[in-house]
């Protein structure tokens, strides 16, 4: 009996582990308010001894058969591949993401750094990294980690803890139930993150009798959970019974759509919105309600409202400590949260009342329930006041007058010029440095798909990578909509440290004609650590590129002779390299123009710093030094957590 005519006899077909993987994701959708879209979208990889002959086989036979069922992506780094699914599923709304495969040994821990951002951050992303041989007949194989108490560990191990799901599977029966846990895990809002399935290279390899169910389209709901209603009424009478209440607005708000409800909640009852890294633009920078970012990195008017706030809601954040700066800059000492959050973990902090519930539907609830209710005029006139100062502060810094004529630029002056020469609904991108933080205090952002910062892991790397995500998916999206690209642009702004420990995808953007406007600002170092680095008394040490200094021993001689720009244009990029203000916005207007990637190299000033947000960040400091600035900084920092407060 022919492999055909056994199939048909027995409802089975017979594939390899990987070849059945491949076939199982390509059929795959997501689902949400009716609409579906492909869940795993393609798959990027870098081939190894662990997975060429088993994915990569799979792949390449899924490609001749169909380009377009699970499209292969070739990385050059595996954190990096990482980190673009995390920014394409991001873009996605968490909708859809990409899988990443990889060799056994140093690929696979390669994927780590990646793994721990998607999870910390709530992405979903799927890793297929290789595995030592299951039956170990060979042991010990090329790139396994051998340890004394145990046979079964290996090097993939290290990504259970930074995983939201892990499984290794050692025989191919084991596949049908891994895959189910994996897609649930994917399309769970509340437990997103990364999802794992070491494979052993030999079972990779191993044929084996599917059913054909196995194969079938499958759709998975991403549920929208609404508020229990008795919890819903004390939330309401909690905001009916506040006299200076204040929204922190999160990443969950615009994860899920809920940025038309938030407006329509604050258009109603007047509350002013303060926003998280992930939240920022929630509200439209100049909308009546909007004071702003939050936290460290934070608006005066934001934090000073927060201040004062006698009840904070928070809609689907987690308040990290730069959001409550280190849980100072909530000050009234009766202040109540109320938190929406999909996720129960996060809804319960600082003793809120968890409205564990879908952002939109809470908010629309709340709204509704609200219904001719408004904040007291004063607290509303005082918010636009403050918010009004801020916007001149930010204007200030963007065009700073008087300045020395061939002085360098500041990096509020480059974040401004990139701001004017953005249309609506460009996308900004950037993850860890100063950088970050400046522009979540100044970005004046237009709309909740304009501003896409990486800062809940704040990896140095992730913006190349993650812009080249974000690109992807707007193309996936314009696709979809039969719009061509839609005139988006994709703007990543990095810094020279950030911009060195992983500059390698703007070879794969190159290579697939994925067009993004690189913004590199020198400052030769770690500008940001830099200014940490002084506040805390240690004098900006080991954050300057720089030659070592023969008389003093330290790494504070000469500047280094690095070019950026010139490495920028050795990897495939158009680079174009602006000194002045007026150059820099001209070096942009043409980068917007290109169907190329092209970098935009600029130097700027590293002490030179962006307006103050008014509050604290719990850095500890030396408790005894012999440096006088250590013990100033010391004394700064006892009097900073006189404010610091548990939130009970």
């Amino acid at each position: 009996m022919s492999e055909r005519d056994r199939a048909v006899r027995t409802g089975t077909r017979r594939l390899t582990v990987a070849q059945a993987l491949v076939t199982f994701l390509a059929r795959q959708y997501s689902e949400r308010d009716g609409v579906e879209q492909r869940l795993v979208a393609g798959c990027f990889g870098i081939f190894g001894h662990g997975n060429v002959a088993g994915v990569g086989q799979a792949l390449l036979e899924a490609q001749r058969a169909d380009p377009h069922l699970l499209p292969y992506h070739l990385a050059r780094n595996e954190q990096a591949m990482v980190h673009t699914a995390s920014a394409y599923a991001r873009t996605r709304n968490r909708l859809a993401t990409l899988a990443c495969t990889t060799s056994i040994g140093p690929g696979a821990t390669n994927l780590v750094t990646g793994a721990a951002l998607a999870t910390v951050n709530r992405l979903p992303v799927l890793l297929l990294p290789g595995d030592v041989f299951a039956t170990r007949v060979a042991d010990p194989v090329l790139q396994q980690l051998e340890v004394p108490w145990s046979g079964n560990v290996s090097v993939n191990d290290a990504l259970a803890p930074v995983s939201r799901f892990w499984d290794r599977l050692d025989r191919p029966e084991q596949l049908p139930t891994a895959l189910m846990t994996a897609m649930r895990v994917l399309t769970d809002p509340a437990e997103t993150g990364a999802v794992t399935l070491a494979l052993p290279q030999d079972v990779q390899a191993e044929a084996y009798d599917w059913p054909e169910e196995l194969f079938r389209r499958r759709v998975w709901h991403v549920r929208r959970p609404v508020p229990e209603p008795a919890v819903l009424a004390e939330a309401v009478r909690l905001v009916r019974a506040a006299r200076r209440p204040l929204v922190v607005s999160g990443g969950g708000t615009v994860y899920s759509g809920a940025a038309g409800a938030l407006r329509a909640l604050v258009d109603a009852t007047g509350i002013p919105v303060a926003e998280t890294q992930a939240g920022k633009g929630s509200l439209p920078h100049d909308h009546p309600s909007s004071v702003g970012a939050v936290g460290a990195t934070g608006t005066t008017a934001a934090n000073a409202l927060a201040a004062d706030a006698d009840l904070v809601l928070g809609v689907g954040t987690r308040y990290s400590d730069f959001t409550t700066a280190s849980r100072t800059v909530f000050a009234d000492p009766g202040v109540r949260f109320v938190n929406v959050n999909v996720t129960p973990f996060d809804a319960a902090k600082h003793a809120g009342l968890a409205v564990v519930a879908d952002a939109r539907e809470a908010l629309d609830a709340l709204r509704q329930a609200l219904a001719g209710w408004h904040v007291d005029p004063g607290h509303a006139a005082r918010a636009q006041r403050l918010a009004a100062d801020w916007d001149a502060a930010v204007e200030a810094a963007y065009h700073p007058a008087g300045r020395p004529a061939g002085s360098l630029l500041t990096q509020s002056e480059v974040i401004g010029a990139v701001e004017d020469a953005s249309g609506p609904t460009d996308v900004v991108l950037c993850a860890a440095g100063s950088m970050p933080g400046d522009l979540h205090k100044l970005w004046r952002t237009r709309g909740p798909e304009q501003y896409h910062v990486e800062y809940g892991y704040s990896c140095m790397g992730y913006e190349v990578a993650g812009g080249l995500g974000a690109r992807m998916a707007l193309d996936a999206e314009a696709d979809s909509a039969d719009a061509a690209g839609g005139g988006r642009e994709v703007v990543v702004m990095v810094g020279d440290g950030s911009y060195l420990m992983m500059a390698s995808e703007l070879v794969t953007a190159v290579a697939e004609g994925v067009k993004l406007v690189v913004v590199l600002v020198d400052n030769h170092g770690f500008a940001s650590i830099g200014a940490l680095s002084e506040t805390v008394g240690t004098a900006r040490f080991g954050t300057r590129y720089r030659y070592r200094d023969p008389a003093t021993g330290g790494l504070d001689g000469e500047v280094l002779p690095v070019d950026l720009a010139a490495n920028a244009a050795s990897l495939g990029a158009d680079v174009m390299r602006a000194r002045t203000a007026d150059e820099l916005r001209v070096a942009l207007a043409k980068a917007k123009e290109s169907p190329r990637t092209t970098v935009v190299h600029v130097e700027t000033d590293p002490l030179a710093g962006s307006p103050g947000s008014a509050a604290w960040w719990d850095v500890p400091v030396a408790e005894v030094s012999a440096l006088e600035a250590t013990r100033q900084a010391r004394r700064a920092y006892e009097a900073g957590k006189h404010a610091q407060r548990p939130y009970l």
